[in-house]
């Protein structure tokens, strides 16, 4: 199997040709088009995929659901990723998704929020393994593009299934497989299992398993690659601790020098990712920037008085003088943890 070990750069996951084996992991509420865009124009991001969408709500045109599909020629290569219960409600998503040009289908195995699970979705399809195959298998038939599937390493430490599964869908003609490597039961506490993930790895003939959980600096990656074997990773919270992540690895894998942004470059990238949801979402895009205070707070070491200020965010213009404050300030506070951590998503969340 090629890893990212030995091979660092390109990666071919079904028809698809991606330039890097670094992608965005789906994180609820956060990774939509305009971060999404930031980070690939920062560099290094191989591959993106949507915030979980529900297939019934997407068949129904909810309008929320179909925000969550916004887009744009440059935010390529971008997968949908859908999830739901129903093997025909996922057919028909998957259907629709292609219709609309996607260039790959990500079905969400792992997502740990029971008001999914009672419902037969998310990790609660891991304890089906035939079920899970076959729902896999249709839509596999049902599209042309690439589907993938994203899961944890099962429902909890009693049932572990996620070895199996990846084998099985290997079969039945899916592309790749993204593993958390915790299980439902632990939802995002406690620490990733490498070793589980390696078990996935080696339960494969040639299908890339990509590893996903807690990498938050290239050490982390490096840790995760070498203890699994895995052919890619998937990074969500740890991009939001550093979007210039991505091109780190990027530049670490090939051998270059890992270039750490400069103070004007992270100003940059904060006012750019405000420019974008404001083009998308006019003035309410400063009620939606709120969510990221701590994190660019953290990034930017600028004072708390500043971050209570963006959580305040009110209109263009406290933007543009909040802005100058933030680089007049900036470096002030020396930390790079959140003073409030984002909230880990427990499900789909289509108002963000």
């Amino acid at each position: 199997m090629t890893s990212l070990t030995t091979s660092p750069s390109e990666l071919r996951i079904g028809s698809r040709e991606l330039k890097t084996r670094f992608f965005l992991a789906p994180l609820a509420g956060y990774t939509h088009w305009p971060l999404r865009l930031a980070l690939r124009e920062v560099g290094g991001v191989g591959l993106a995929t949507t915030d979980l969408i529900l297939a019934p709500q997407l068949l129904a045109g909810n309008r929320k659901s179909t925000e969550l599909l916004q887009t744009s020629p440059d935010d390529r290569p971008l997968s949908v990723q859908i999830f739901g219960g129903k093997p025909e409600e996922l057919v028909r998503a998957a259907q629709y998704v292609e219709s609309l040009e996607f260039g790959g289908i990500d079905i969400n195995m792992g997502c740990p929020m029971g008001k999914i699970n009672s419902s037969g979705g998310g990790a609660r399809l891991m304890r089906n393994c035939d079920h899970a195959t076959r729902l896999a298998e249709l839509v596999v038939e049902a599209v042309q593009i690439p589907v993938t599937v994203k899961m944890r390493l099962g429902w909890d430490a009693d049932d572990f299934s996620a070895p199996l599964l990846a084998s099985r869908f290997e079969q039945v003609g899916i592309a790749a497989v993204t593993v958390h490597g915790r299980t439902r039961q632990q939802g995002f506490h406690g620490q990733v299992n490498l070793e589980g993930i390696r078990k996935v790895v080696e339960a494969v003939n040639s299908m890339p398993i990509i590893g996903n959980g807690d990498v938050r600096t290239v050490d982390d990656a490096s840790r995760m690659i070498k203890q699994t074997g895995c052919a890619a990773i998937a990074i969500g919270r740890g991009a939001m601790l550093d979007p210039w992540l991505f091109r780190k690895l990027d530049q670490h894998f090939r051998g270059e020098t890992v270039c750490e942004p400069a103070p004007d470059e992270k100003l940059a990238f904060l006012h750019r990712h405000f420019d974008l949801m404001a083009e998308i979402h006019d003035v309410y895009a400063c009620i939606l920037f709120r969510k990221f205070a701590a994190w660019y707070g953290a990034q930017l070491g600028i004072p708390e008085d500043l971050e209570d200020d963006l959580r305040k965010l009110e209109s263009f213009s406290h933007f543009e003088e909040l802005f100058l404050n933030i680089e007049q300030r900036q470096g002030e506070r020396q930390t790079t943890i959140p003073t409030a951590l984002i909230k880990v998503p427990n499900g789909p969340n289509a108002h963000w």
